[in-house]
């Protein structure tokens, strides 16, 4: 069990997983597919024996917004300001195995790398108690909507 770059072949499960996991959250496979030619090294998925059980995207971003849910970037904004953590999702069963620990620490690996000094996400589903626990604090409600969370972290 761990993570590994994403590949275009693991983009069917990619999507499954968002729908799974997310639900009216979930994202179409044209987002994954943009995001992987974008940004490939800010694209994992979890691996679990011969299955994929989860997915992680980040890439730089401006702090002070998010992408639209489920829109096309067309590219990564060359003033980006902050590493943007875009969608990180786990099968039931994968939880309590330290994926969301290891995805933490790989993308705070990956902002570090490309030099941004903080990362930003929007927590939904009740997730912003996961993020909590990882460093991360509410900047403020919305991003996506009522219930959920634009959260924040500077990079170790």
């Amino acid at each position: 069990m761990s993570w590994r770059a994403m590949t275009v072949a693991d983009l069917p499960a990619v999507t499954a997983i968002s729908a799974a996991v997310h639900g009216r959250y979930g994202e179409p496979v044209e987002v994954y597919a943009e995001r992987l030619a974008l940004w490939p090294t800010g694209c994992f998925v979890w691996q679990q024996g011969d299955a994929i059980a989860g997915l992680l995207v980040a890439h730089p971003w401006h702090r002070a917004t998010s992408p639209e849910l489920g829109a096309l970037l067309g590219a990564i904004p060359q003033d980006a300001d902050s590493f943007y953590l875009h969608d990180i999702a786990l099968l039931p069963e994968t939880r309590g195995q330290g994926a969301g620990k290891a995805a933490t620490a790989l993308v705070i690996d990956c902002a570090r790398a490309t030099g941004y000094r903080d990362i930003t996400l929007v927590a939904v589903n009740g997730a912003e108690a996961f993020w909590t626990t990882q460093g991360f604090a509410i900047v403020e409600a919305g991003g996506y909507g009522p219930g959920t969370y634009r959260m924040h972290r500077a990079v170790d």
